[in-house]
């Protein structure tokens, strides 16, 4: 029996927010995390504008209030001026992670030259883990499943950020996060491995 958990999913666009066009992020984090997470999941959703404070209060809310396992944002984490989902997120952090922004960014460069660009940061807010993830629904899975080494290539994969995503929450005291191995296989020092438990 998986232990259940609450995961925040933050979709950060002026027009999707305004209805403008639809809202592509929260869909494409919640059909992966229902192909990676063998742990019943209940969601806290919030679509809001690319404004500090609205972003930074609802942050707040999902830690504090919702009590959210972990927080996941997409969008508003590049250059442009209207870009400030990284601010909003290192104003509420407790501690900063850089390592996943790092690798975020590792990921996609094997795409495009303008990963370098992206600005996405992950902290840690009370027994919360908050990523900021990027924006399109491709590079969201690209960069929580990583990629897979070709057969036969002798090239190491790129190792996805979600596979330290369940012992970093545990580390914080959040829940225990489970995944399917074929998908992305959690990373946990052997003595964090807990036993499965009976149904």
């Amino acid at each position: 029996m998986y232990d259940s958990i609450k995961i925040g999913l933050v979709s950060i666009s002026d027009r999707a927010s305004t209805g403008v066009y639809e809202d592509k992020g929260i869909p494409a984090l919640q059909a992966w995390l229902a192909s990676a997470v063998r742990n019943p999941v209940s969601y806290e959703t919030r679509l809001i504008a690319d404004e500090q404070p609205l972003i930074e209060s609802t942050l707040v809310e999902l830690c504090d209030v919702a009590r959210c396992d972990l927080v996941l944002t997409t969008g508003g984490t590049g250059p442009a001026r209207r870009d400030v989902t990284p601010e909003a997120t290192l104003a509420v952090a407790h501690k900063t992670m850089p390592g996943f922004g790092e690798q975020m960014r590792q990921i996609s460069l094997n795409f495009v030259p303008t990963a370098i660009l992206s600005r996405q940061v992950a902290v840690i807010r009370g027994n919360t883990l908050i990523i900021n993830l990027p924006g399109q629904p491709k590079s969201i899975q690209e960069t929580l499943e990583g990629l897979r080494a070709a057969v036969g290539s002798g090239k190491p994969a790129v190792h996805g950020i979600f596979a330290a995503v369940p012992y970093c929450v545990d580390l914080i005291g959040g829940g225990y996060i489970e995944t399917h191995d074929a998908v992305c296989k959690a990373f946990r020092p052997k003595n964090a491995i807990r036993t499965p438990r009976d149904a």
